[in-house]
């Protein structure tokens, strides 16, 4: 996806950059340093890692309907920065698009790295497939999503082919080789 078919999405979805480089590029603005969040043994970012961004997220856990039960779809949410900017888009693959610089990262779930919060989808430790450009996620190597609130599944049955979207907030954090 090229900068300004994301720039393009970021003004349908009423999204704004938030600063500019000595270069005249947008810049993001991320946390400087992590909140003082608990982290889960079982997501925790491996040595040799360095904090480079922390995003507030508020979104939906979409879920389509197989064989009587809900199943994961796909998430859409949008992040902030410290200055409640949104910044970034995050949809299925997982991946998170900069809305300011076009950079992306797509993750997927490390195996065993999850932990379950009650009334909540999991908190999940992420390393990245692939990372796209020099901006804010140009060296992503772990993802993570902490503090998490709502976006669990429905109980119950479900008839095929229905979908179902449900809110969900979480912290996401994003790491790079410390070296």
């Amino acid at each position: 996806m090229n900068v300004r078919l994301v720039a393009g999405v970021a003004a349908l979805l009423g999204l704004a950059a938030c600063g500019t480089s000595t270069a005249g590029t947008p810049t993001p603005t991320p946390v400087a340093q992590a909140e003082n969040v608990p982290v889960a043994a079982a997501v925790q970012v491996p040595a040799g890692q360095k904090l480079v961004g922390e995003y507030r997220a508020a979104g939906v856990q979409t879920y389509s309907c197989t064989g009587n039960a809900w199943k994961a779809l796909e998430p859409t949410a949008t992040l902030v920065d410290k200055s409640d900017k949104p910044i970034i888009i995050h949809s299925r693959g997982p991946v998170w698009i900069s809305t300011v610089d076009g950079s992306a990262v797509e993750a997927a779930p490390v195996d065993g790295a999850k932990n379950d919060v009650k009334g909540a989808v999991p908190e999940l430790l992420l390393k990245t497939r692939t990372a796209r450009g020099d901006g804010l996620f140009g060296k992503v190597t772990y993802v993570q999503r902490l503090a998490t609130e709502g976006g669990v599944a429905p109980s119950g049955g479900c008839k095929a082919g229905e979908q179902t979207s449900v809110p969900y907030k979480a912290l996401y954090t994003f790491y790079a080789a410390a070296n």
